[in-house]
């Protein structure tokens, strides 16, 4: 599969929160997402409402994967359609959300599937990441983690937008972020 000349985001919602509540950072991704101009296309996935099974690593003994099935092959496919790769993920323990970091360990298998060209695309995506914590500073080890994925890949690094979350609803009293939501997206279909 080749990467559409279009831009289409693939927005990666990571958090754990329960069902039927809208954390800090998916409304200042959704903020960002609404500024993309109409008929952008998006796909939305949430990792933690789909069934991911746990990467096991061989890659030193069979060396090579079968192809995804179910839910991973849906990641896949999306994952290859999208020019732009957005990682909607709260800060966890200074880190990225468990259901983003399998995700993440699955590429290590994607790029051992016989057949499927996967390193070589990616090169020519964005990553980037929409994040909310407490505090700036606890954020920087996940934004740095996210920025060394894209490195590896040869993706061109998008960068991070970040909000001072905490409580729910907390990121809305946020001007700058909610300030720098609007361009933030846009910003990257510019760069591409």
């Amino acid at each position: 599969m080749t990467t559409p000349t279009a831009p289409h985001y693939l927005f990666l919602t990571t958090s754990t929160r329960e069902p039927g509540h809208t954390g800090n950072t998916e409304w200042l991704a959704r903020q960002a997402a609404a500024a993309l101009p109409a008929g952008t296309a998006q796909t939305w996935h949430h990792l933690a409402r789909m069934d991911l099974p746990p990467f096991v690593d061989h890659r030193h003994t069979t060396g090579t994967y079968a192809p995804p099935e179910g839910n991973m092959k849906t990641l896949l496919d999306a994952t290859l359609a999208a020019t732009h790769i957005v990682f909607v993920a709260p800060v966890y323990w200074y880190s990225i959300p468990s259901p983003l970091k399998t995700y993440l360990d699955h590429w290590s298998a994607w790029m051992r599937v016989p057949g499927l060209a996967f390193k070589e695309p990616m090169g020519a995506k964005t990553l980037a990441l929409i994040t909310t914590s407490g505090d700036r500073t606890k954020a920087q080890p996940m934004i740095d983690s996210v920025a060394l994925c894209a490195q590896f890949l040869s993706m061109t690094w998008g960068g991070a937008l970040w909000g001072k979350g905490g409580p729910p609803g907390a990121v809305q009293s946020d001007a700058q972020a909610v300030a720098a939501a609007s361009g933030f997206l846009n910003a990257l279909t510019a760069a591409a």
